[in-house]
């Protein structure tokens, strides 16, 4: 659960999220999401250019059958575990650099297993440092990094995935220790 103080995204006096069949106790919504995401987990995943606006039509995809807002930059302060998340006012900045960077490194594409994965932990990193959603960042990001691996010609088998390394390793990077990451995505690359 995130950290957010008075949020307009939430149902007044809760922390459940506002959402398209008005579902306010949190195990039901929990359920609804699980279900619909899951399902559009099943479907091909937008195709695009690698770019600000694909990652949120990739966002938009697979959250837009529960919230009004997927696709869209959050507009409230939000953290986790005392850390904050970029600030909404520069989310869209941070978004174009970082896709900015992506670009520039040719998407990661012609690297070695080694290299791909110390860049895409970086990238990674960076793009989970600014959560530009309300909800939904981390599964946005693995969607993402599956069809940016593919096109980078380092597919991901995201059956190796280990929810819990996994998650402490994003926690290190954005206290500015890739290292863990980089060892798991080295884990999941298919050789």
């Amino acid at each position: 659960m995130y950290d957010v103080t008075d949020d307009p995204y939430s149902y007044k006096g809760t922390a459940v999220l506002k959402n398209r069949l008005g579902i306010r106790n949190q195990d039901g919504l929990d359920e609804y999401e699980a279900d619909a995401t899951a399902q559009r987990f099943a479907e091909p995943l937008p195709s695009g250019r690698y770019s600000v606006a694909h990652y949120c039509a990739i966002h938009r995809h697979i959250f837009g059958d529960v919230y009004r807002w997927a696709g869209q930059f959050r507009t409230v302060r939000i953290g986790k575990g005392g850390s904050m998340f970029a600030y909404p006012e520069y989310i869209p900045g941070e978004m174009r650099r970082v896709f900015g960077e992506l670009r520039q490194a040719s998407y990661l594409r012609g690297l070695s297993a080694a290299d791909y994965a110390a860049q895409a932990a970086h990238f990674l990193a960076e793009l989970n440092a600014i959560h530009p959603f309300r909800d939904g960042n981390g599964r946005t990001q693995l969607a993402f990094m599956a069809i940016l691996s593919d096109a980078a010609g380092h597919p991901l088998n995201i059956d190796a995935l280990e929810p819990e390394p996994f998650l402490q390793a994003m926690i290190a990077s954005f206290r500015g220790n890739e290292q863990p990451l980089q060892q798991q995505l080295r884990g999941m690359v298919a050789i």
